[in-house]
């Protein structure tokens, strides 16, 4: 009927609906009362209609070009990736409830999200034993062979953080990917070979034979509720169409579709089948075909008939619908609760043997708080540990997170004699939320994949992935490009994750400096991310602690400190942990107004190297203003600050990236409003460069001192 509209059909694979009916059949049996679901676009309407329970009408309204405002409040996504929730009614009586997680075309990008939805439902349930919450995960053959993904969600299944109690694992095995048959497709014998490496049992079963694969389904979840891991089905079929509806394959694989042209359909066949055996009446079969075509016939008339005309809205580029007004939220915590943090901190269970190194470094926590000068570390800790205590649950995960990749953190123990661990922020008090912290696998892709996920399906918990160093988060761009900036604009699928990113330039080289503050600041519109580059430990206290009690959720992007996690001037009062909140621009309180002739706009660690520049060389002249938030950016904040230098001659923003990276080509846009008119607005930092930093130190320290000179001289 929809000439011309993609459809993914799932003819020569309807095997997977029966299939997945007594999945769930039997899934209630047992005790399971939730599914979440992942699959790609191949037979997902059939899925969304057959198994969760969309209407046929809805599905009619897409083909129509309309959007479900129920459903998305933004752009929308095309029909074959949104999502849906349903119940499955089991005909024992008991009900499993459904999720089919939305995904985008990034085949295989929604396994980890699916597997961090479990997880989250299971934490949230108390499923310590993961029973009650089953993830479904539906693969193409050509993408389970080869997207890099499905390994790295596979090496999930077992770990400690990550487990869900097992996955089913079904591969839809057309034998072909768009137009690649399996001899381009993969070096491996069968496309589910990667699953051996979890040592998953893999069933091979043909379509064709719709009971055969119905009682593989049935083994493959009993072994799954027996032992807790993951199991493959391997579903040998084939495509009747091409890769859609519009596509013609058999310029590619011409014998092939001629024998696909000649088989016969499931539906055919296994009718055959049921009227050999007396199972069925011609007269049965043919009226079940009639009601059918007359269901869909009545439901799509209704639609023609309803089909609403008219101009459709385009939406505002504005600064006003960008989220940069939001009504502020009480990040302080009290001193006695700070207080309780440390006292919980310095506490280890009898007997316990700390490292005899890191026992120098924990006994300086309480000195330093008492002594006004809190580092980072002890100011995260004090944000986290105040936020359970309060009764907000913290997941946080990453590699090597639980000691830092700097050694800063130690939010795990471990004796120095047995390799016991202890968490000390899990055990502040009775009573309190949980507090989680996971090394990962090292991998960015699946691990922030399942930790988006998890923070969907979580939204009363703070969920951080930290990454190794900032600009190893480019391993996970799918999930940031395909789900955290843009989920919440085409699905309606909110996410208050945040992602900790390691950034600074100190010399390391290309690899270890640029978290690529750029390609955030690109993705930023309609208020879909916060995006911080904090200055103090305060600053990163109050921004964790309104993330978390922020009744909007929106994913929060930190780039976090490297060298300034022990700078002698990287420090706070406790006053300012306990009073005060996070402060999207910073003004310079050393400076004055009347004698200024020149603002510095900065944000992170390079503030630092401008002060100390400042302090050697008495400008007086100068004010140095710090952008700790980037986005929504603090455009009124930021005007009202600049207004307090009548003699203001020219603004400069200095960075430390190269001119064609981190936030210049930003700011250059949104802070012209602000700057008084007349007034230029020039750039200080690194030429343009296609690598983010000089792998030699003494040249890295010759343009440091380069940009901050150029910044500071009128």
């Amino acid at each position: 009927t929809y000439v011309g509209h993609k459809r993914f059909s799932l003819e020569g694979a309807e095997t997977l609906v029966p299939m997945l009916d007594v999945l769930l059949d039997d899934a209630a049996e047992a005790g399971i009362v939730e599914a979440v679901i992942g699959m790609a676009h191949r037979g997902r309407l059939n899925v969304l209609c057959n198994v969760v329970g969309k209407s046929y009408g809805a599905i009619f309204r897409e083909f129509e070009g309309e959007v479900d405002p129920t459903s998305v409040q933004g752009s929308g996504d095309v029909k074959y990736h949104l999502g849906a929730t349903g119940v499955h009614r089991g005909s024992g009586g008991r009900d499993v409830a459904l999720t089919l997680a939305s995904n985008p075309s990034h085949l295989e990008a929604v396994d980890p999200v699916v597997e961090g939805m479990a997880r989250a439902r299971q934490d949230a349930m108390g499923d310590a034993e993961h029973l009650k919450v089953l993830p479904v995960l539906i693969h193409g053959d050509g993408a389970f062979a080869g997207q890099g993904v499905v390994a790295e969600t596979l090496n999930l299944s077992q770990l400690k953080g990550y487990r869900t109690g097992g996955t089913v694992h079904v591969v839809v095995n057309n034998q072909i990917g768009f137009t690649t048959g399996p001899r381009d497709a993969r070096s491996s014998p069968y496309a589910t070979d990667v699953a051996r490496t979890v040592q998953a049992p893999i069933f091979h079963v043909n379509g064709d034979l719709p009971e055969e694969a119905v009682r593989v389904t049935r083994l493959a979840l009993a072994f799954r509720n027996a032992f807790k891991r993951d199991v493959v089905i391997d579903l040998v079929c084939y495509r009747r169409w091409g890769h859609n509806e519009g596509d013609d394959p058999s310029y590619t694989n011409p014998r092939l579709y001629a024998k696909i042209e000649r088989q016969r359909s499931v539906r055919k066949l296994y009718t055959e089948a049921l009227l050999r055996r007396g199972d069925l009446s011609p007269e049965e079969a043919e009226g079940a075909l009639r009601d059918f075509q007359e269901r869909l016939r009545l439901a799509h008339e209704e639609v023609r008939l309803a089909r609403a005309e008219g101009p459709v809205a385009v939406p505002a580029d504005r600064e006003d619908v960008e989220g940069a007004a939001r009504p502020p939220v009480a990040t302080a915590a009290g001193r006695d609760a700070l207080v309780e943090v440390l006292d919980g901190l310095d506490r280890v269970p009898p007997g316990f043997t700390i490292h005899p190194k890191l026992g120098k470094q924990l006994a300086r926590r309480r000195e330093t708080f008492e002594g006004d000068r809190i580092d980072w570390a002890l100011a995260e800790a004090l944000a986290l540990g105040t936020l359970v205590l309060d009764g907000t649950p913290v997941r946080l995960g990453g590699q090597d997170s639980g000691r830092g990749t700097f050694s800063q953190r130690h939010a795990i123990l471990y004796d120095f004699e047995t390799e016991a661990a202890h968490t000390p922020l899990a055990q502040l008090r009775e009573g309190q939320a949980e507090f989680r912290v996971h090394d990962s696998l090292l991998s960015e892709f699946a691990v922030l994949g399942f930790d988006y996920g998890y923070s969907v399906a979580r939204p009363d918990a703070l969920v951080l992935w930290e990454a190794q160093f900032g600009d190893f988060v480019n391993g996970g761009q799918i999930v940031i490009d395909q789900f955290l900036a843009s989920a919440e604009e085409k699905w309606g699928q909110r996410s208050g994750l945040t992602l900790l990113l390691p950034h600074g330039y100190e010399g390391q080289g290309p690899e270890h400096s640029s978290a690529r503050i750029e390609r955030f600041l690109q993705l930023c519109a309609r208020g879909n991310l916060r995006v911080a580059n904090p200055t103090t430990p305060a600053q990163y206290f109050h921004l964790l602690r309104r993330q978390a009690l922020d009744p909007e959720r929106k994913p929060l992007v930190v780039f976090t400190p490297k060298s300034l996690l022990r700078h002698k001037d990287a420090v706070s009062a406790a006053g300012e942990l306990a009073g005060g909140g996070f402060r999207e621009v910073i003004d310079d309180p050393s400076a004055d107004p009347l004698a200024v002739t020149r603002v510095v706009l900065c944000s992170g660690k390079v503030a630092y190297d401008l002060e100390a520049h400042r302090r050697e060389r008495d400008a007086a002249a100068v004010a140095l203003v710090r952008v700790e938030q980037l986005y929504p950016w603090p455009g009124s904040r930021l005007a009202e600050v600049l207004r307090r230098y009548p003699g203001l001659a020219d603004v400069v923003w200095a960075q430390e990236e190269p001119r064609n990276m981190g936030a210049w080509s930003f700011v250059a846009e949104r802070a012209a409003p602000q700057i008084p008119v007349g007034v230029p607005l020039r750039f200080a930092g690194r030429p343009r460069n296609p690598s983010p930093a000089t792998g030699s130190y003494r040249r890295h320290a010759a343009e440091q001192e380069a940009l901050v000179r150029e910044a500071m001289t009128p």
